[in-house]
């Protein structure tokens, strides 16, 4: 038996929300199973003279690595009255997994399917993680996660139709190499996402032109944990 087909938008809001390693995670175990992670890390290249942080990991049951975030720039607002004009870039590196089934923590066949990982996907995790970033302090505390829930599905609806409207084209270096970006500006930042040969790659950021950013493989040891 199988789960309900679903669109990559959809599958990246389930996968969003379910990383319970990643938040218990310590930063040395963190940093651990980022190196030993099967993924060609992203993140921006020496032309960025910012910090650097690693981010977070995303996980299926079988602990197979889905997705992770390297960091770049000022961290998200933990309180009101932060100055909103941050300067901050996160860089996606999502694995380019077909759709399979999916596997319990032990190793057994579950009920699910695993949907296969799109261009689509990889924009929608950055379009929920720019939602994310942007903590509405300036509603009232029962209204902040209808808000969040309510931005959420809207940036993973947004992803789907990444060949209309708000969504153009915009051509960035990968690696010393032209690539093609899918790109799109909101009123919180932009995101960007793009497949590569290695892997699917986004971003998402505010306060920083993305026209000015290039992206290479990243040396983790310039990454703080």
């Amino acid at each position: 038996m199988t789960s309900p087909a679903q669109t990559p938008g959809q599958a990246a809001t389930r996968q969003q929300r379910s990383d319970p390693r990643a938040k218990h995670s310590s930063p040395a175990e963190l940093a651990f199973r980022f190196r030993a992670a099967a993924l060609p890390w992203y993140g921006l290249d020496d032309g960025w003279f910012g910090s650097r942080r690693v981010g977070g990991l995303c996980t299926d049951p079988d602990g197979t690595v889905r997705y992770g975030t390297l960091e770049h720039g000022d961290a998200p607002a933990g309180r009101p009255g932060v100055d909103p004009q941050r300067r901050a870039v996160t860089v996606v590196t999502m694995a380019a997994l077909p759709s399979r089934p999916e596997l319990r923590s032990d190793g057994t066949v579950g009920p699910g399917v695993i949907e296969a990982a799109t261009v689509a996907t990889v924009a929608a995790v950055a379009g929920i993680g720019l939602v994310e970033d942007q903590w509405p302090w300036h509603l009232e505390v029962a209204v902040r996660q209808s808000w969040l829930d309510q931005q959420r599905e809207m940036a993973a609806q947004v992803a789907d139709r990444l060949g209309d409207l708000p969504w153009r084209l915009l051509t960035l270096t990968v690696d010393g190499m032209p690539q093609v970006f899918h790109y799109r500006e909101s009123e919180y930042g932009w995101v960007l996402a793009t497949a590569t040969r290695r892997c699917l790659l986004a971003a998402y950021g505010r306060g920083v032109s993305a026209y000015s950013l290039a992206f290479t493989r990243a040396e983790l040891d310039q990454y703080d944990d």
